[in-house]
């Protein structure tokens, strides 16, 4: 069991620097396109800090570890959005454009309600839980590319006005940085997930509960330390724009690629999970919305708000 603890903290260590070379790789790659650091933002950033969920669900599917890999999506999205944002808001108060409000925080909400119907079979037995099939992976990835399209769409339109950072490094070690960060995903994430199920099995707790706390905390490290750093720098737009970005391709590409590879048992139990994330959305939006309370702005007391809540909710999920 000792030597499965190590190997999970030797993933999780594996993953954040997996994450942060394809992050730094990614971007300045992303500047040498002209790519404005808003879309960076919104696309590679939220892809790279998601690339760690990525190898996990996929090992723990193809794996047959169905109920790791759906809690290590549900955890790392209420990680992400309660935390992360949480402690993010309270560094500095975060200020959001308004077609982060506008645009990107309901299509978060549209497309975990989407989550919530395939999960449940809606559309065919009509809310018996199964699995999640590739037609509904299918549905995510068209998703995600309608998603991306608009995203690039708005940023065609706004490069006229865009400001495009210098590259920080060679184009050759920008490459070089996102093929070595791949590499260190896929041997983190095989990690993580032996590890983990080792330990689950050893002390008699279920992989769903691993999967939303130990395993999803730890692929959301990427997206804390970089809603972090942004914060410390004064970018404070980067780091709601990094989780909710976060949150959408965890639902669309990760579970779109996951599922099409291999179908995925949804257990019924994961329905409260997705509540929560539903109900964290929505207040995040009343939070930002120019109709109530702080106009375009995450202050330090809606954000001391969301970690309380989290706090409450890992409470209650491990007494029952």
């Amino acid at each position: 069991m000792v030597l499965s603890a190590l190997a999970v903290v030797a993933g999780l260590v594996l993953l954040v620097l997996a994450g942060n070379a394809i992050v730094d790789g990614g971007s300045n790659i992303a500047r040498y396109m002209k790519i404005s650091e808003m879309l960076v933002g919104l696309t590679i950033v939220a892809i790279g800090t998601s690339a760690p969920e990525l190898v996990v669900n996929i090992m723990s599917s193809v794996d047959g570890h169905s109920e790791l890999a759906m809690g290590n999506i549900l955890g790392s999205n209420n990680f992400n959005l309660f935390v992360v944002l949480g402690i993010s808001g309270v560094i500095a108060p975060l200020i959001v454009v308004r077609k982060m409000v506008m645009r990107d925080i309901p299509m978060s909400l549209l497309f975990t309600v989407l989550l919530l119907l395939f999960g449940n079979d809606f559309f065919v037995s009509h809310g018996e839980a199964t699995y999640i099939g590739r037609i509904d992976a299918l549905v995510f990835l068209v998703c995600l590319g309608v998603y991306m399209f608009v995203l690039f769409s708005d940023a065609k339109k706004e490069s006229n006005t865009a400001e495009i950072a210098t590259p920080e490094m060679t184009l050759a070690r920008a490459i070089v940085y996102l093929v070595l960060g791949l590499i260190g995903l896929i041997v983190g994430g095989k990690l993580v997930e032996q590890g983990s199920v080792e330990i689950a099995t050893a002390l008699g707790v279920s992989e769903k509960i691993i999967g939303l706390t130990v395993v999803a905390a730890g692929t959301s490290l990427p997206e804390l330390v970089t809603s972090i750093v942004a914060c410390h720098k004064g970018n404070v737009g980067m780091a709601i724009g990094n989780i909710i970005g976060s949150n959408i391709m965890n639902i669309l590409l990760i579970l779109g690629i996951g599922c099409m590879i291999s179908p995925m048992p949804f257990e019924s139990h994961f329905n409260i999970e997705i509540y929560v994330l539903l109900a964290g959305t929505i207040a995040l939006f009343v939070f930002v919305s120019p109709r109530f309370f702080s106009p375009y702005k995450l202050d330090r007391v809606e954000s001391s708000i969301l970690l309380a809540s989290f706090i409450g909710y890992t409470v209650w999920l491990i007494m029952h």
